[in-house]
């Protein structure tokens, strides 16, 4: 499921991104999509390769790792996003969910280390 009104739109200096047409109130969920699961051995495949930076740690341990389908990786990373997303291992899902009201015509972000407002550096800002 998407949100009615999101798009995919080239992002300043970020490659591309997701956008809405319109206002989205604060906590409504804007995406569920499933993921394909792989093995740690797969992760360390595709770790070294361009996937590496669209696949998600996945898994209680974190050892696995998963492609998500949909719009989420898309996404475009942000210390301080608008939007958070949540893991379901058990259903192979991922939500993403607003956590403040988006404007019409903003960039969606979520923030790749899993806390909306979590600073520590990620990998390409090391």
């Amino acid at each position: 499921m998407v949100f009615e009104g999101l798009y995919i739109e080239k992002s300043n200096g970020k490659g591309r991104g997701v956008f809405t047409k319109q206002s989205i109130p604060a906590n409504t969920i804007i995406e569920t999509s499933p993921v394909v699961v792989m093995s740690p051995e797969e992760r360390t495949l595709l770790d070294q390769t361009l996937l590496h930076d669209y696949i998600f740690e996945w898994g209680k341990d974190g050892r696995q790792c998963c492609m998500a389908l949909g719009y989420v990786p898309v996404y475009n990373h942000s210390y301080k996003s608008n939007c958070e997303y949540e893991m379901d291992f058990e259903n192979e899902i991922i939500k993403i969910k607003t956590i403040r009201l988006v404007e019409a015509g903003e960039e969606l972000f979520i923030n790749y280390n899993g806390d909306w407002n979590n600073d520590k550096p990620v990998w390409f800002h090391k």
